[in-house]
């Protein structure tokens, strides 16, 4: 990876603070000659794109932008999508923008800020505030970390203002704006630490709370423009699925990485990347609710527990689970396990419908999960007595499901009375994921059990008069399972 135009000189072309590049004149750089500055600056193509057509979602995040404008009428709202973080080094990590951010815009560039600011007749002015097309007159685009010539072409202000449909201007004028400006203010937290400190007079932690939180339950209710992207994830992700069963001779000769890689060419090729770190636990791995280290073997005869999700490139993550057996067949005790999830999950969907309470999905799920570990005597009844007190949870351990969307765990930011203690409505998404999990060294139950983990989880949408499994295509059934395993495998 080169690190500089002249490899004997690097540390004479980096930037400095002492000697920012926009205040450097005559084009004079240290190690740099001037005819080569001048030369620099001088024989490039125009590259304006001049005929672009707003982004797909620009009426929707119009319409969401109207709604924040409503709830907080007279005020200054601030929404940045972040920076770069840096990995080691003088390298960033992959930078993904502030969910509030690219929610509300469609934008997905770092630095970048959502200012609306409140007219007098009423509503708001928004303004996207964003990096300029890198200048080649100071040298900036080729001698500057983030210019043009070391990370690519950036959309100019005009191009931006019309492919996200608001004004756009230079970012790096904001701060001094923010701190000259005077009313009420709110800005979103935790992404952007210069324009937080532009606003520290300015802004309390419980106002800029509740924007927060109006942006994340915002989201609760999908329009069918996120629906139509959360089921274009799901479908990578069913194919992603596909290509692991296709390789699991390959992985058993490796490690659990080779599926971790195989579903991630899929997230790639197809999406922006994974929604969130894949977790492809084999044998007794899949009693780990978060194993994504994936550095374990993948043995015939044990169950792999694939937890995975393909993110689009607007950021819309499908979050799917399966357990399979390995070598394509479950053995008796795997199915007995097996299947007692699959009842549990059927019974949580069906309690998926507008009006439920949110929590009927777990409740039901929960229920029939107990009800099996009474059955199978690894607890004692009755089953009221094992709910009341919770004693399932042993190896249930988690919640039946969470709502789903930008982030796969969306909405997180939502009053409870919203979300865990509120009423489905049509355009919710949510998944629903039972499991049962043993662990490997729980005397509590007898040997076989133990190091058997399994989880089925479907992407759920509730619709007027029920619901829509939008992960329908890939089989849940175990003897489904075992069907489609045998017809990928050949």
């Amino acid at each position: 990876m080169s690190d500089a135009l002249n490899p004997e000189t690097p540390e004479e072309l980096v930037e400095t603070e002492e000697e920012p590049i926009k205040q450097r004149k005559n084009g004079l750089y240290p190690g740099v000659s001037d005819e080569l500055a001048e030369s620099m600056k001088a024989g490039w193509a125009d590259t304006e794109l001049r005929d672009l057509e707003p982004i797909e979602q620009a009426g929707h995040t119009a319409d969401r932008r109207a709604a924040l404008s409503a709830r907080f009428p007279g005020e200054r709202l601030v929404v940045p999508a972040g920076n770069l973080k840096t990995r080691s080094n003088d390298t960033e990590y992959a930078f993904r923008a502030a969910v509030e951010y690219a929610y509300l815009t469609g934008n997905q560039t770092e630095d970048g800020v959502l200012v609306m600011e409140p007219k007098r007749t009423g509503g708001h002015d928004a303004t996207i505030y964003l990096l300029p097309r890198s200048n080649r007159e100071n040298g900036e685009f080729w001698l500057d970390g983030q210019g043009e010539l070391w990370v690519g072409r950036r959309h100019s202000l005009t191009e931006a203002g019309t492919l996200y449909g608001i004004p756009a201007s230079d970012v790096r004028e904001l701060a001094d704006k923010l701190r000259e400006a005077t009313g009420p203010v709110r800005v979103v937290r935790g992404h952007d630490a210069g324009i937080e400190a532009a606003l520290t007079d300015k802004v309390t932690a419980e106002r800029d709370e509740e924007l927060r939180e109006f942006l994340s339950e915002a989201r609760l209710v999908k329009d069918e423009f996120e629906v139509r992207e959360l089921q274009k994830a799901v479908d990578s992700t069913v194919r992603g699925f596909e290509d692991v069963v296709r390789v699991l001779d390959k992985a058993e000769a490796t490690s659990e990485r080779y599926i971790e890689g195989t579903f991630f060419l899929r997230a790639r090729v197809e999406g922006n990347d994974i929604g969130y770190g894949s977790i492809c636990a084999a044998g007794p791995h899949a009693t780990t609710l978060h194993w994504v280290r994936n550095d374990g073997a993948v043995r015939s005869g044990e169950l792999l527990l694939l937890d995975a999700g393909v993110e689009t490139h607007t950021y819309y993550t499908a979050d799917v689970t399966r357990t399979l057996p390995i070598n394509g067949r479950f053995d008796e005790l795997q199915k007995k396990i097996y299947d007692a999830v699959y009842e549990a999950q059927e019974a949580g969907i069906a309690a998926v419908k507008p009006g439920a309470k949110y929590r009927d999905f777990h409740d039901a799920a929960q229920r029939v999960l107990a009800e099996k570990l009474v059955e199978w005597g690894l607890v004692e009844g009755p089953v009221e007595r094992v709910l009341e007190l919770g004693l399932q949870r042993r190896w249930t351990l988690h919640g039946t499901g969470h709502m789903l969307g930008m982030d796969v765990h969306d909405c997180a930011a939502a009053r409870r009375e919203t979300y865990a203690d509120g009423t489905l409505e049509p355009g919710m998404c949510l998944t629903v994921e039972p499991g049962l999990y043993f662990q490997a060294d729980d005397v509590t139950v007898p040997e076989e059990y133990r190091g058997i983990g399994v989880r089925i989880e479907d992407d759920i949408l509730v619709t007027e008069d029920g619901n829509r499994n939008l992960s329908a295509a890939l089989p849940r059934r175990s003897d489904e399972v075992e069907l489609w395993m045998a017809e990928l495998k050949g």
